[in-house]
């Protein structure tokens, strides 16, 4: 897995996931179980929706 996911997309998708889960926390609400998707992409710095398109926010 090469990096697809640079410094700044991490930062968003780290905060991005916490609120989802404290969203879902606080509406007591399956839906906050989306929120692991942005947390993993971001701690792995790989995201797979990327690779079609051939995206990557990582700097070279």
């Amino acid at each position: 897995m090469q990096c697809n996911v640079g410094k700044t997309d991490r930062v968003i998708r780290l905060v991005l996931g916490i609120v989802i889960i404290a969203l879902g926390l606080g509406y007591q609400s399956w839906w906050g179980l989306i929120g692991v998707v942005p947390l993993l992409t971001a701690a792995l710095g790989w995201c797979p929706a990327y690779l079609p398109f051939g995206i990557s926010t990582c700097k070279k």
